[in-house]
């Protein structure tokens, strides 16, 4: 969604901090860092040429390889990786086709390796703000480990006890709860014992969560006491099939408070049940590798969630696309799970990590760094206790890793700052040439690493493009390669994924070994395979990972699903992507995101939003445009620590809410966007000409955006309808 070269060689230096030491302090600073370097550098130099393999190849080399090809010649596709193209790939190992012999066979490998952990709850306390409000502050422990061999005999009592309470194979069950330890051993319990699985997110309303229960048809549900409290009970009288409530925690209130007819279970109380003999020896029926082994509810960017039918063979196959992408991934490997379980970017990441041995440990937004709000100060966030190699994101977050340090960077002395400049900028130069920093890493970056743990060796993004300024800036400052992906809920997660020596921004890779692309001209928008210089149009993905339909939807099943004369399964993204020379796909618009104006002229509101989120005064936006208006407006959600160092500078006074309502700082704002548009080459009529401050942030609990941090356009419209009508000078 962003329009940088995705040549390296092309990338620009980081000018957006203004260095203000003298001429001749600056020139001597400049003098001395580039004859350390060019000492080292000399130094260095030999012994890398000595050590080097003769097969072994730069990061630039390696980026100028062909990653992918069109198989039938044609520039519409369909493009497959260099390495599958006679065939797709659909398991990790032969004969491992469903999801309880791949981690059976975990388990036999590494039976006494950690699987999953949990830090230890301390202390809880209560902590009163400046303002008045209370906010719940915790202290953690240490991580306490469960081995595999302990996950899969409480994952075979816990199955065994569900079976007990009358649940049955091939009957739908469904889980609400948060990301932990239990969701997966719940999960694998269900694939075990083939009772297909409805996800619903943590963060959905009452009336989705019901509609999703109710169209499954479920009887029996696990869930947290929280989510149980806050939200499950309120809607259990519009569930009538709901007969058996499993809750994760240990401590219950009595059920009197529950509807007749329900039952309250805690989830030791089922693993005890599963336990008994009788219960132990009943025989289990295995799932096939066609059978629905999720039914996944995606959190929906518009409408009424939908059910995604994923079989136990699409999520293996999504998984071994994936993991072909991550190198040496093993048993020495440290995963750290916060994002939504619910969600299959974080499903799709840990069942990869229990299919390679590694370990687990579990998060939350909430308590991930150090300075995440319900971390008392002084102590750990869970990333710097856990120190992983391995991490999942959204853009969302990576943006405000990104822009929370480069405001620490503004706050250096003049000579840190000048120093943070020239080392970023020469390591960004030695990257484009192929070389590593080692003394800048230890130098310079070795604090900035340490914010993610300073183990990291992979980071993997998704969910939404990832600006071009974020990926080089995590690249080079948190000294690890950023795996930026693309893929939706109805693939698995599973699409193209970047190769991690190859350090072009804006792209999302190749196609996966698991899958294959094709360009499908879109005429309206004007978008075809034979633009040059790179064939262009929507992008279909086929393979195995291609997901078996909606849940009881066949009109959107006939919509959005086809197969070929071959037998193959399509899915129909709605996204517009273009390949470029070594296979790599950009996606560079989205159908639903492109508006005509009254004059004619198109808008990629996906596009404009891309751009303007690089500015450091936006926490995120959300462009909008009416047909039959001339000109986008737009809603913005303000960073908070930039937007009262502006109204310091314009001196004007106020509450936060004030502040975000006032005229003038509205005008100020508009005036940086309308800057940031320009710099970055936006057409007049592509930039928002009126805007509205949103007091609040846009979180997935506020209902306008998903749980991958996704706009969702209909209720952004409803929640500022009367803003919407002000700005377009409605009576």
């Amino acid at each position: 969604m962003n329009n940088n070269n995705p040549d390296p060689h092309s990338q620009k230096p980081m000018h957006m901090l203004s260095l203000m030491s003298p001429f001749t302090h600056f020139w001597i600073l400049v003098v001395i860092f580039r004859l350390v370097v060019w000492l080292y550098s000399l130094i260095s130099y030999l012994p890398y040429l000595m050590l080097r393999s003769s097969d072994s190849q730069s990061f630039s080399e390696c980026s100028r390889r062909v990653k992918a090809r069109s198989i039938s010649g044609h520039p519409s596709g369909p493009y497959r990786d260099v390495r599958a193209l006679r065939a797709l790939t659909t398991c990790i190992q032969p004969g491992m086709n469903t999801l309880d012999r791949v981690f059976e066979s975990s388990v036999c490998r590494n039976p006494h390796l950690d699987c999953l952990g949990t830090r230890e709850l301390l202390s809880e306390e209560d902590e009163t703000q400046e303002d008045g409000r209370v906010f719940k502050k915790v202290i953690l422990g240490e991580y306490r480990w469960m081995s595999y061999d302990q996950v899969y005999k409480e994952v075979r009592a816990f199955g065994s006890g569900l079976a007990a309470l009358e649940q049955k194979p091939l009957k739908n069950i469904a889980i609400f709860c948060e990301t932990r330890a239990e969701w997966i051993i719940a999960a694998q319990a269900c694939f075990m014992y083939n009772f297909p699985l409805v996800t619903l997110y943590s963060t959905l309303g009452g009336p989705a969560i019901a509609h999703g229960l109710n169209e499954a048809e479920v009887s029996h549900i696990i869930t947290s006491k929280e989510l149980l409290e806050t939200k499950l009970k309120n809607i259990l009288l519009e569930v009538p099939r709901l007969q058996h409530i499993i809750v994760v925690d240990d401590k219950l209130k009595s059920g009197s408070e529950y509807p007749r007819g329900i039952s309250v279970h805690s989830m030791a109380a089922v693993k005890r049940l599963g336990a008994h003999p009788e219960n132990v020896s009943r025989q289990r029926r295995p799932p096939c590798a066609s059978d629905v082994a999720v039914i996944m509810y995606t959190s929906g960017s518009t409408g009424v969630p939908k059910g995604v039918m994923i079989s136990h063979s699409n999520i293996i196959a999504g998984i071994t696309g994936v993991a072909e992408r991550i190198p040496n991934l093993g048993e020495d490997d440290t995963y750290i799970g916060y994002l939504p379980l619910a969600h299959v970017l974080e499903l799709s990441a840990e069942m990869v990590c229990l299919a390679h041995g590694c370990r687990i440990g579990y998060s939350s937004p909430q308590t991930l760094a150090d300075q995440s709000t319900k971390i008392k100060k002084g102590s750990k966030g869970d990333i710097s206790v856990l120190r992983p190699t391995l991490m999942a994101a959204v853009p969302e977050i990576m943006d405000r890793i990104y822009k929370n340090v480069m405001l620490k960077v503004e706050e250096m002395s003049v000579f840190q700052r000048t120093l943070f400049l020239l080392a970023y900028n020469y390591k960004m130069e030695q990257l484009a040439m192929g070389y590593s920093t080692p003394l800048c890493d230890r130098l310079v970056f070795r604090k900035v690493r340490a914010l993610l743990g300073g183990r990291l060796r992979v980071l993997l993004s998704g969910g939404a493009p990832l600006s071009a300024a974020t990926q080089r800036f995590m690249n080079i400052c948190f000294c690890c390669p950023v795996g930026q992906g693309y893929g939706l809920t109805e693939t698995c997660g599973a699409g193209t994924i970047s190769q991690l020596w190859d350090y072009s921004t804006g792209r999302v890779g190749a196609p996966l070994v698991c899958c294959e692309v094709q360009l499908k001209d879109w005429i309206e928008g004007g978008y075809r395979s034979t633009d040059r210089p790179c064939p262009r149009g929507e992008i279909l993905v086929g393979g195995p990972n291609v997901t078996m339909g909606y849940y009881k939807n066949k009109e959107k099943n006939t919509e959005d699903f086809f197969v070929d004369k071959k037998g193959q399964r399509w899915f129909c993204t709605g996204d517009i992507g273009e390949f470029h020379g070594d296979g790599c796909l950009k996606i560079i618009d989205r159908k639903k995101d492109l508006v005509k104006l009254q004059a004619g002229e198109y808008v990629s509101l996906g596009k404009v939003e891309a751009v303007l989120k690089n500015c450091a005064l936006v926490d995120n936006i959300c462009a909008y445009a009416n047909s039959e208006e001339s000109y986008v407006i737009g809603f913005v959600v303000p960073n908070q620590k930039q937007l009262l160092a502006l109204a310091k500078r314009k001196c004007v006074r106020g509450l936060w809410e004030e502040l975000c309502n006032n005229p003038v700082i509205e005008e100020e704002v508009l005036k940086v966007i309308t800057e940031t548009a320009l710099t970055a080459q936006l057409e007049r009529f592509e930039i928002p000409q009126k805007i509205r401050l949103s007091v609040e942030p846009w979180t997935p609990e506020t209902g306008l955006v998903t749980d991958a941090f996704k706009l969702k356009r209909k209720e952004l419209k409803t929640h500022y309808q009367n803003d919407i009508e002000r700005m377009y000078g409605a009576k």
